[in-house]
């Protein structure tokens, strides 16, 4: 069929043509939006799930969903090299300019300019010159200090939209790259923010550390934040993901068909659109049959480990990697030990590397003393890429 008119789409937060499985969680991040516009007090919202389950294809929805509400939604992607303050300070120049610009009075907005020149003084962030002649606020997030100056700012923030009969909504990506410390003002400014119901939520979205992670950073996290586990699709909804893109081109997929798909993806939205993707490319009329699905499947395979599995690899180093091989050696259930009898090591030596690829975000503990892998599969790679 017309690869122009292919309509899976896979791709690193790119939106599938149909979000199976998914609507009771929208429908939950609705209504906090919601009530963050009438002025409510609501739990934030941490999402936690593997590689490729489709956490940020959740955020982009939840900023469309916050923008056709009324709210304004600020989107930030934290990173291994980059601060929480360095992220926010255009975004919220952005945001504040937006506000000044509308109907109404300005006095709150005008603060918050001033306020957020003065944090970004504070973290040495150059965004360019705020441009408003106001006198400055002394003593209001220019202390030094993130835990204290976030506060002040996220109040500025949640006041001036207020005073235009607005709410902001902060979607943040990769969540457990921030440090501790900026984890904790995030986490700390929120509160206040509930405390005094101003109109701001926040929904976050990272690898399944996060709970513990935002755990430690505050205590009172987990009462602050619900932490809904994105995990694979079942067999229903992986059919309405795969089905309904190629009904809506008039091409019906046989149930054997789906079955194979799933059985393969394993019920992961990335690896449906790869195989949706491929199996229309290669099909030649318009029913699919389980036949159609064994013939894309070393292209599918190829196409995974290229794009998908082998770029993470990429970054490591070769003792990195030697330890993803040990992992995948030892199945599903994996513990240090198994690592260091994989590799002839003692457990000791093996430390410095696993607290790498911890920090790295490609393994992590789903239990006391158990490691997994952060991408769904991977194992399977590391030992196919090694033959």
């Amino acid at each position: 069929m017309d690869p122009v008119q292919n309509p899976f789409s896979p791709g690193a937060g790119t939106p599938p043509p149909e979000l199976a499985g998914r609507g009771e969680l929208l429908e939950e991040a609705r209504v906090m939006i919601g009530r963050a516009l009438n002025g409510r007090s609501t739990q934030g919202m941490l999402m936690t799930g593997l590689r490729g389950v489709g956490k940020t294809v959740i955020l982009n929805e939840l900023m469309r969903i916050a923008e056709e509400q009324g709210a304004l939604p600020l989107y930030i992607e934290a990173t291994a090299d980059s601060t929480l303050s360095e992220l926010l300070a255009s975004e919220l120049k952005k945001l504040f300019f937006s506000l000044n610009r509308m109907a109404g009075t300005k006095e709150k907005v005008k603060k918050g300019l001033v306020v957020l020149r003065n944090f970004i003084g504070t973290v040495h962030v150059n965004i360019g010159d705020i441009g408003l002649d106001i006198e400055p606020f002394a003593g209001i997030a220019d202390s030094g200090n993130i835990e204290s100056d976030l506060s002040d700012l996220f109040e500025c923030v949640a006041e001036a939209a207020k005073e235009k009969g607005k709410a902001v909504l902060l979607l943040v990506d990769e969540v457990q790259y921030l440090p501790k410390k900026e984890l904790g003002a995030l986490i700390m400014a929120f509160h206040r923010l509930q405390q005094r119901q101003l109109p701001f939520a926040v929904v976050g979205a990272g690898l399944p550390m996060l709970a513990g992670l935002a755990g430690k950073a505050k205590s009172y996290a987990e009462r602050l934040f619900l932490f809904p586990n994105i995990d694979a699709l079942g067999f229903e909804a992986t059919k309405q993901a795969i089905e309904s893109p190629f009904a809506g081109c008039g091409v019906k997929i046989e149930r054997k068909a789906i079955e194979k798909v799933f059985a393969q993806s394993k019920g992961y939205p990335y690896f449906i659109q790869e195989w949706g993707y491929q199996i229309w490319n290669r099909a030649d009329r318009k029913k699919i049959s389980g036949d159609d699905v064994e013939k894309v499947r070393t292209k599918v395979e190829k196409r995974l480990d290229e794009n998908f599995f082998h770029a993470r690899l990429e970054r490591l180093t070769a003792g990195e990697k030697d330890f993803l091989y040990g992992m995948a050696e030892c199945g599903d259930c994996i513990r240090m030990a198994d690592v260091s009898r994989a590799l002839h090591c003692n457990v000791a030596s093996l430390s410095k590397r696993r607290a790498s690829l911890l920090a790295k975000g490609m393994i992590y503990s789903p239990r006391y003393g158990e490691l997994a892998f952060t991408v769904p599969m991977f194992g399977r790679f590391m030992l196919r890429s090694r033959c």
